[in-house]
């Protein structure tokens, strides 16, 4: 029975997944509604559990037993994957198993525009798997503007390329977690022999460790263990390594002397062109179902905060339109998602707000998030500040955090200065009226 229910969840979770999560996996006991499966490893475990333990219940139900719950539990006779183990990346998926990866993220999925071209193009390179050239990769920017895609697409490419190669993706939080397991059942040394032993090492979310002590320095060892190896890292985080407050200045200085990539948030085209790639799928998976022309370029004029919300707003779109039988009209998407669109009206990012103050006064966005003070990135960093506070939602510390962590105190202090400066300076006045007029346009 547990056979063929792992056949049926290698199709639900894909290959990968299945190798390293799901095949070592041992049914040792079924009853009272509970299904106990032996792991190799604690975290393992928990992993599994997290992640996969609902597909498990449901398909073990289905199979026509009455299962509750699932549990795991840690013993040496739990098999592991059936790769051979002396091919290394099945050594790296059993021994130190890092986060599934999503089918769906690949190159071949990734809409490429003007806003993210630089980040592909050094992703691709990466993935080519050639002679190191940049290490770190670092890929940064908000959310929903691709660096988890980009993250899952160079693992897989380098996994097709080169089925040897020790590839682990992992987020900063995941990362932290083993290294605390480690450090509470003894096994450091184990921890660090590891962890050292992938050929590509990938991280997602660094900003996550900052403020870690403990982890910091591990992360720090190990970072300078594998580039001496010349082995290849790749990090993302929600901003640029300088702007990450918390974070040793070392590991800092480390992250910046490969490529660091900022993905700007999304344009116009960009956001065109990744609704008609998603909607020429949902054409295929709805047959029959009319679009009618206009209600995409309607959705990627209103709909700008990130391309999560406008994948999730086309999703919603087109089963809603097969529900009820409908043509996507434009009075059907209006009705259909007016809870999003009535956001996207009243949402003016920050990050949009620092951008295009930074353009109109020609400095650079890193020194309007950083700790200059001269005059002329100190005035347009109170602009900013002030059209941040008018314009958005966002408390005061908030809106101090987006600013390279700076105090609520300096955000009210420099929101009264330029209410102060309004009233005797016209060409401030000016400037105000016409950012205001290009942001909320």
């Amino acid at each position: 029975m547990w056979g063929k229910i792992r056949e049926e969840l290698r199709q639900r979770v894909g290959k990968n997944n299945y190798v390293t999560w799901i095949e070592p996996l041992r049914l040792a006991d079924l009853r009272n509604g509970v299904a106990r499966f032996e792991v190799p490893t604690t975290f393992f475990g928990d992993w599994v559990s997290r992640n996969f333990a609902d597909h498990i219940c449901s398909h073990l139900n289905n199979s026509g037993q009455s299962v509750d719950r699932v549990e795991f539990s840690v013993t040496a006779r739990a098999p592991v994957a059936a790769k051979p183990v002396a091919k290394p990346v099945a050594r790296a998926a059993e021994e130190l198993p890092g986060a599934p990866l999503d089918q769906r993220f690949t190159f071949e999925t990734f809409v490429v525009g003007k806003p993210n071209e630089l980040a592909h193009a050094a992703a691709r390179r990466v993935a080519e798997g050639g002679p190191v050239t940049f290490n770190p990769l670092f890929l940064y920017g908000g959310v929903g503007l691709g660096k988890t895609h980009l993250m899952h697409a160079i693992a897989h490419e380098l996994q097709a390329r080169q089925p040897e190669l020790r590839v682990l993706y992992l987020s900063a939080e995941q990362f932290m977690y083993r290294f605390v397991q480690a450090l509470r059942e003894r096994q450091i040394m184990d921890f660090k022999e590891l962890f050292r032993s992938v050929d590509v090492l990938m991280v997602d979310d660094v900003q996550f460790i900052a403020g870690k002590d403990s982890t910091q320095e591990e992360f720090f060892h190990t970072f300078n263990a594998l580039v001496d190896q010349n082995k290849q890292i790749v990090i993302s985080a929600d901003r640029a390594p300088g702007e990450i407050k918390d974070l040793e200045e070392r590991i800092k200085s480390r992250l910046q002397c490969g490529l660091v990539v900022d993905l700007h948030p999304t344009d116009y085209e960009l956001r065109l062109g990744i609704l008609q790639t998603k909607a020429e799928q949902y054409r295929q998976q709805y047959r029959g179902l009319v679009l009618a022309e206009g209600v995409l370029e309607f959705l990627a004029h209103r709909i700008t905060t990130n391309v999560r919300v406008l994948e999730g707003a086309l999703t919603r779109l087109f089963a809603f339109a097969s529900l009820v039988g409908r043509e996507i009209t434009l009075e059907l998407t209006q009705d259909c998602l007016s809870d999003i669109l009535r956001a996207s009206d009243r949402k003016v990012t920050i990050e949009e707000i620092q951008r295009k103050v930074a353009e109109h006064y020609n400095i650079r966005l890193s020194d309007m998030i950083g700790p200059k003070r001269l005059r002329n990135i100190a005035r347009p960093r109170q602009i900013a500040m002030y059209l941040a506070k008018q314009l958005t939602p966002r408390s005061l510390p908030e809106i101090g955090r987006r600013f390279g962590g700076r105090d609520h105190t300096t955000i009210m202090h420099g929101v009264r200065k330029i209410e102060e400066l309004m009233s005797t300076d016209s060409q401030l006045s000016d400037d105000l009226q016409m950012l205001k007029r290009v942001l909320q346009a």
